[in-house]
């Protein structure tokens, strides 16, 4: 990664779209061991992680990662999650955040000097080049290292760097503990389990 000592930086994370990378990497990030990577590379002014949350739910499972980065140096940035029904009649979530991270991260353009992206979402790409007219670096974090890959090749392109998650691994990921799938994958379902619907989150790039 190239970044310099004396730059002022902003991170903005694409949470359904950095978890889906890190997800086909198996990779567990410690959100912890990013803040400091980052803390290392320059002046980290802040750090955005954005999410859509199902506010209607008795319990969700990014409730509590939200709650940990709200209080550990991320600047938390959500909205309300949309149900709707797939096409084989799954219940399902949708959250876009593009627009609040667009409008972040031309604010922060006129503070900083370098402002990190996590997400290879392609719709980005008019954005990179938006920041980078205003005389800002860009560096995207995703990966192409994946079955099929994560990052869209015009957003690779238009930045000014580009680093592969599968690369940062072994800095900012948990080690993995043992059978690194839930068990739920690895024993096989009884017979009560097996025509249950699924239910799951899930957001558009």
């Amino acid at each position: 990664m190239t970044f310099y000592p004396t730059e002022r930086l902003a991170l903005f994370i694409d949470g359904a779209n950095f978890f889906s990378a890190a997800k086909a990497l198996n990779l567990d990030i410690d959100y912890r061991k990013l803040l400091d990577e980052f803390r290392k590379r320059g002046v980290l002014v802040r750090a955005y992680y954005y999410t859509a949350i199902a506010e209607n739910e008795e319990y969700s499972p990014i409730r509590p990662l939200v709650d940990w980065l709200d209080y550990n140096g991320f600047t938390l940035v959500t909205k309300p999650a949309r149900e709707f029904t797939d096409s084989q009649g799954r219940k399902r979530w949708r959250g876009d955040m593009d627009v609040e991270i667009a409008v972040d991260m031309l604010e922060m353009a006129a503070t900083v000097d370098h402002l990190v992206l996590f997400s290879g979402d392609g719709d980005f790409r008019a954005l990179v080049e938006a920041v980078q007219r205003k005389g800002r670096r860009v560096t995207v974090v995703s990966t192409m290292k994946s079955q099929p890959p994560m990052t869209s090749d015009d957003l690779r392109r238009q930045a000014d760097n580009f680093v592969d998650l599968a690369d940062l691994g072994a800095i900012i990921g948990r080690p993995q503990r043992g059978n690194p799938l839930p068990r739920f994958v690895t024993e096989p379902a009884r017979s009560s389990e097996r025509d249950m619907p699924d239910r799951d989150m899930d957001d558009e790039d």
